[in-house]
Formats: structure tokens, sequence, C-alpha cells
């Protein structure tokens, strides 16, 4: 993590601009066609969970701007960014809440989640980190459009990314997607380079 130098940022008045908003997260809702995705991880046995989430997280994390946060009330800069997710466990109707390290593989990652899930009994563990992505998944609905409770703190910009149940059109496979961002760091431009990043990066895992 490395603190932004605001005198030298080419955002910085943007920055300042929407944090002293109301409001300055935002979410955007969009489509994303798996098909090729979900054929592949079924073919390796690969959870859609585990294998979704690190998929997202590898796209995020080549966008500057995705890896920025507020730190002790300045705006910092991480390396990279860890995963949080959302997790039923079998024949339970409430969440827990599982912390999982970024790896560098798709195959590491989903074995460390797969490890760590069935182990943690807890629904939290901790206090959600700052240098994360909150993910939950919504199976249940293929939305639209999604919010998010809101914790009052402005300063937060932990982007939210959600997806909901998917389904078949024009025999191609499509998951609603949702990503909320804090417009201080997140324009809609930079949602677009995740949008056609993480769009190619299923297209072609091979």
């Amino acid at each position: 993590m490395r603190e932004i130098d605001l005198a030298t940022w080419d955002r910085a008045m943007h920055c300042q601009i929407f944090r002293n908003s109301v409001m300055p997260q935002y979410g955007v809702s969009f489509e994303l066609d798996i098909t090729n995705f979900l054929q592949k991880i079924r073919e390796r046995g690969y959870s859609f969970t585990f294998s979704f989430v690190f998929a997202v997280t590898k796209c995020a994390n080549e966008i500057e701007e995705f890896r920025c946060r507020f730190w002790e009330g300045k705006p910092v800069i991480y390396d990279r960014i860890n995963t949080s997710f959302t997790y039923l466990d079998e024949g339970s109707e409430l969440f827990k809440v599982v912390n999982v390290e970024m790896q560098d593989t798709m195959e590491e990652y989903v074995s460390l989640a797969a490890d760590t899930v069935r182990k943690q009994k807890e629904y939290f563990t901790a206090p959600m980190g700052n240098d994360i992505y909150q993910f939950s998944s919504f199976p249940w609905v293929s939305f639209t459009h999604i919010s998010h409770t809101e914790s009052g703190k402005k300063d937060n910009a932990v982007p939210l990314i959600d997806w909901g149940k998917y389904f078949v059109r024009d025999e191609r496979v499509m998951l609603p997607f949702s990503v909320q961002v804090h417009h201080s760091f997140v324009d809609g431009i930079h949602i677009g380079k995740l949008a056609d990043l993480l769009q190619e990066y299923l297209d072609h895992f091979k």
C-alpha cells in the first residue's frame, strides 16, 4: 500500500468533489456471457463461486482505480486486493463471510477457498478489511438491478460485487452482474474496462 500524492495526482479534484457527496458510492448492473467459462470450470470440477470470485478479482486487480481506498483519511493504492465472499453451508439459510487471500492461479485459489470454507464455522470472523473486494452471490433471481445496505461511512471505498441466477438466451448462458464502487476513485470508464477485461477472460478461459 502506498499513499497517493495529492499534489501530482490528476484525479485529486475529482476525488474531493465526489468524497463530499451525500452518497459517493454508485452501482452499475449488466450481463456477462459465461457460456465458455461455465463449461470449462465444470470440466475441472471447480466451484462456480470460487472460480468466479477469482476471475473477477484477477481482472479488477489489473485496473489501478479498483485498488484505491481511503486509509486513515488519506487516499492510498494497494498492490493487490484480496477477496471476501458470502457463503451458505448446505442445509443453512444463514450466510457466513469468508475471507480468502488472492492467489496467483485459479487452481490455488479454489483449493484455498474450499479449505477455508470447510474449516470456518463462525458467521463473521473479523471486521471487513480495506484491501478486499466484497462479493455476494444472489443465485435465486436473475436480477436487473440490486442495491445494498449502507454503512453510513462515506469513505468506505471497498467495491461490492454481486451476481445473480444465470439463464440461457439464444443458446448462450448469461449472468446478471453488479458492481458498486466509490466515485472518488472509479468512474464509468473504469467499470467499462472491468466489463471488457472480465468478458474477455471468461470467453478465453481454458
